[in-house]
């Protein structure tokens, strides 16, 4: 297949793989997302009344610019669409440069490559960071939230790229199918390093100092100066279950991006072979 014919599959693939991650969100996250904004308004009301009892002024709120129905259905769908589409993008271009190097169907290739976009984009960062809901994570962490998940993204991708070449250089030695279990192993024991040498988000300094020590910065529960709970912990079940709904969401939108460009790819090459022929004949 030509780029000119790879991008634009690749990009609608995508889209429609946003537009499925976004219906199943809608369906399954969002009552989470809206439970989690109903557990950090209730928190700041506990929040701001004992910092009234204490004699200081309660933190102002910021002006809602957007409305909350707007954010959980267009705001979310669109953001999940547009996603899509650029991972598509990327998509097409690992699967150009892949291409006439693998000899696999375009089918199996588009599977493979989606699988991989997944395994280092999403999942291995999700294992050290994983997906929070609203009212998990501190206004003063997102800078180091942020930097530290792209440095786990590009730790993924360079360490599977490693994997990947020294399966490639083991391969004759060893034989295809040891040399793959090899690159695996190293992928996994890599990424393991990596991971045990990044801080937890616990362990960052604005989350010490609310919370103590910690392996995450799940909001712990709210004391009076006398040691007394006024107002819960965060929820663990709703955060376990928007966990899953998250990575279900990513499997959905990188498996309907593999399958659905899989088959597009298997059609224009049996375009492309029946024209061939034609001219041949």
């Amino acid at each position: 297949m030509h780029a000119r014919t790879v991008i634009p599959r690749a990009a609608l693939a995508g889209a429609l793989g946003g537009v499925v991650a976004w219906l199943f969100a809608l369906w399954f996250a969002e009552p989470l997302i809206q439970a989690a904004i109903d557990y950090e308004a209730g928190r700041g009301e506990a929040e701001a009344a004992l910092a009234t009892a204490a004699g200081t002024a309660p933190p102002e709120e910021g002006p809602e610019i957007f409305s909350r129905s707007v954010q959980g259905v267009w705001g979310i769908g669109a953001g999940m669409v547009l996603v899509g589409v650029a991972l598509g993008l990327l998509f097409a271009v690992v699967y150009t440069l892949l291409q006439g190097k693998v000899s696999v169907r375009p089918r199996v290739l588009a599977l493979l490559v989606a699988g991989a976009g997944f395994l280092t984009l999403y999942a291995t960062p999700f294992v050290k960071y994983p997906a929070n809901p609203p009212a998990v994570g501190h206004e003063e962490t997102i800078g180091d939230r942020s930097g530290l998940y792209l440095v786990m993204i590009v730790g993924s991708v360079v360490l599977l790229v490693v994997a990947v070449l020294l399966a490639r250089a083991l391969r004759e030695r060893l034989g295809t199918w040891n040399a793959v279990v090899v690159g695996g192993l190293a992928y996994v024991v890599l990424v393991g390093v990596l991971m045990a040498l990044l801080p937890s988000l616990g362990e960052l300094s604005a989350n010490v100092a609310t919370y103590g020590p910690a392996v995450s910065e799940t909001p712990q529960p709210l004391r009076d100066p006398v040691g007394r709970i006024v107002f819960p912990g965060f929820d663990a079940d709703l955060l376990y279950s928007f966990r899953v709904y998250a990575v279900t969401a990513q499997v959905l939108l990188w498996g309907v991006l593999g399958l659905v460009f899989g088959a597009l790819a298997e059609r224009s090459v049996r375009s492309e072979r029946r024209e061939r022929v034609l001219e041949n004949a």
